[in-house]
């Protein structure tokens, strides 16, 4: 599997075009094309059968290596185009000398001056369409856009509307410019992201420090990262402090303090001091790597909008040939007074108004923009699927721990029982729990705050969804929940107990319970509320107890909630959501949720803490672990469906109009040349919009 880019390639049909006749050849195992990124991601054995497929299908596009191509500078977009603007020019002065000759010569109109000037006006500004057209027919594909320009504009020289062919031609490659400096724009803002790659590493080896790239980097060694410097790859730091620039991961402005032992992230800017840092992970492991990764492959999964578009394109087109035939044949045959002249006009009119290029390029922009504007903000889409999901959800269902909670628990009381002491119950629920890596378990051991021996651990049995069983001095110990003790037939006076509670049986017999308490995250209670405005159905699903998931509920207004729940429990509650009103979205961040996330109609992970489980099965991402970024996520989404619905409406709404003024004879070659390239470029401007960032506010759309 390899990565190329493709050269040239300026439209998202013949993205599609050249997927589609890549994944007929018997030598090609998979292929994606990426019309946003101008990529191709493809396993083959025989890339010279690609290449010359790729040819056949778009013969102006070239497969280059992704490494060979630099990424565009914005300040270039005029060179880039230099030819294009010189033929528009020389197109410009030739059309007005032709009308000055039109004007000059009106008693002798088929004048050879006139012809020459037009042709060679025509042919300046129209010759690459024409050819286009006619290697597209050549090939066996004759409805297409280069099609209907040049039977539209060959048909007003033969009834002598040549000023408007001329002008059907001249303004279609300023569409086309203005269209491709659009697209670029989009992509570019893609690219952008690109840039937060970092390109070197400071490794330090043998008292040493030299300049190496990321990749070549090991998890342990130490690399050092000066002030201004991006971070090179996840870590932890063993040296200094320091502000760091997180925007680029988070979407958040205000930087954040690091110190000894505070994990790092690849991607992340030091803004100040020196720092050393131990890698933890390869640099293709990185979360600088993956967000690269999701956010480049989000388009591949494409919304069912974008799929019916380019459906439709692939029929309406020939419809609108045939019907513009009709509409030249049949009325001077019917109506008493019709001529052809008049009607094959009107027919060549209509062609030029009908090309689908509004939809089947702003549409694929305003996603791809969607998901850019939503990466900026620290919410990984991983396509436009998702995002189309996003905007149909009805229902969010939380976990409790480390989602809406920080999950970091802390023994906030020791009740014994049975004549124990609380340093006792403390001590052996520590010993017990000292492999386990739960939360809870990690605040029993920070509490009992003494080094652990090991050799006094025996065996250790898990109980899923219970607790822990483990012999510690050759005591057997069980520390779990209540369901644990009514599993086992331990007697014990109290069963509902407010808060998270680990009860400890030493020998057969009820030593106490420890309650460990949790904290809401800061913005839990301004996510909940802000789903809630939208109407939006909140739900709550753990494996507390009770009392401590009714407490959490409680505080947070969610409308429902679920308690003491395994994890098989959590799909089978997801299960019974799905279909009964929109789509159901769950949101996650432990190894336990992935079946879940996988489960519901949109998994949504939390980046920064959450299991790498959790971020590779969910759909989308929220690299800042904050819940409110949901409700984010929702606002981009509908957003972006909202400006691909404007620019449907918009397109068909105007070109059905000059279609119909076409047909009575009211519109000109001139509007439909506006019907045509202005509207899809009014489109490609609008589906940019979707790249804006501005802050969302308490108002959801």
């Amino acid at each position: 599997m390899k990565k190329y880019k493709l050269k040239n390639l300026d439209c998202a049909s013949c993205a599609s075009k050249i997927e589609d006749s890549l994944t007929k050849l018997d030598e090609v195992k998979f292929v994606t094309v990426n019309f946003a990124t101008a990529s191709m991601t493809i396993d083959t054995d025989d890339l010279e059968k690609v290449k010359n497929k790729i040819l056949e299908v778009e013969p102006g596009v070239e497969l280059e290596d992704s490494g060979e191509q630099e990424t565009e500078s914005p300040g270039n977009i005029l060179s880039q185009n230099k030819w294009t603007i010189i033929k528009v020019l020389t197109g410009l002065v030739l059309l007005l000398a032709g009308l000055f000759f039109e004007d000059e010569l009106h008693d002798t109109p088929y004048h050879i001056a006139e012809y020459i000037v037009f042709v060679a006006a025509y042919l300046v500004s129209g010759w690459g369409v024409i050819r286009m057209a006619v290697k597209n027919i050549v090939r066996g594909q004759v409805f297409n856009e280069h099609f209907l320009m040049t039977i539209a504009t060959l048909g007003a020289f033969a009834i002598h509307q040549m000023p408007e062919a001329v002008a059907v031609m001249l303004f279609y490659i300023v569409g086309e410019l203005f269209q491709d400096i659009a697209v670029n724009r989009s992509r570019r803002s893609i690219k952008s992201l690109l840039d937060l790659k970092p390109d070197h590493a400071n490794l330090k080896t043998n008292g040493e420090v030299k300049t190496v790239s990321p990749e070549e980097v090991k998890i342990g060694d130490i690399i050092l990262v000066r002030a201004g410097e991006k971070v090179p790859l996840d870590g932890i730091v063993t040296e200094g402090s320091s502000f760091v620039d997180t925007s680029a991961l988070t979407g958040e402005s205000v930087p954040r303090r690091v110190e000894k032992n505070d994990e790092i992230l690849a991607g992340m800017i030091n803004q100040s001091g020196l720092i050393s840092i131990r890698v933890t992970k390869p640099f293709g492991e990185s979360s600088i790597s993956k967000i690269l990764e999701m956010v480049e492959n989000a388009s591949a999964k494409k919304a069912e909008t974008e799929k019916f578009i380019t459906t439709f394109a692939k029929y309406y087109t020939p419809i609108v040939v045939f019907g513009s035939l009709l509409i030249a044949v049949l009325p001077p045959l019917f109506i008493e007074g019709a001529t052809f002249s008049d009607w094959i006009y009107r027919a060549l009119v209509v062609l030029v108004i009908s090309c689908p290029c509004a939809l089947v390029i702003s549409i694929p922009l305003g996603y791809f923009g969607g998901i850019g504007g939503a990466s900026k903000r620290g919410i990984l889409v991983k396509g436009s699927n998702f995002l189309d999901a996003l905007t149909q959800v009805k229902t969010v269902v939380f976990d409790k721990t480390g989602t809406l909670t920080k999950g970091e628990f802390k023994v906030s009381e020791i009740v014994p029982s049975n004549g124990f002491e609380e340093k006792t119950i403390l001590e052996y629920a520590a010993y017990a729990e000292y492999n386990s890596n739960h939360p809870i378990a990690k605040s029993l051991i920070e509490s009992y705050d003494r080094e652990i021996d090991g050799a006094r651990i025996g065996t250790v049995q898990e109980i899923s969804g219970y607790g822990i069983r483990a012999w510690v001095d050759g005591h057997e110990i069980i520390v779990g929940n209540d369901k644990l003790l009514h599993k086992e037939n331990i007697d014990h006076d109290r069963c509902d107990i407010e808060g998270t509670v680990v009860h400890v049986v030493i020998d057969r017999k009820y030593a106490g319970y420890i309650v460990i308490s949790d904290t809401l995250k800061d913005d839990s209670i301004y996510a909940i509320e802000q789903l809630n405005k939208k109407g939006i159905k909140t739900v709550m699903l753990t494996g507390d107890n009770q009392h401590a998931a009714e407490a959490v509920a409680g505080k947070l207004n969610i409308s429902e909630y679920f308690a003491e729940l395994l994890p098989e429990n959590k799909v089978e509650h997801i299960e019974s959501m799905l279909n009964k009103n929109g789509k159901v979205a769950f949101v996650g961040d432990g190894i336990n949720d992935a079946p879940v996330l996988a489960r519901a109609d949109v998994g949504i992970a939390m980046g920064a803490l959450g299991s790498d489980a959790a971020i590779e099965t969910a759909d989308v991402v929220l690299m800042t672990d904050s819940p409110a970024k949901v409700a984010e996520a929702i606002h981009v989404a509908r957003r972006t469906r909202k400006i691909v619905w404007q620019n449907i409406i918009f397109a068909l709404l105007v070109k059905g109009a000059f279609i119909v003024l076409g047909i009575f004879g009211v519109a000109t070659m001139w509007e439909a040349v506006f019907g045509d390239m202005g509207v899809a470029l009014i489109a490609i401007l609008n589906a940019t919009r979707v790249l804006k960032t501005n802050e969302v506010d308490s108002r959801i759309e």
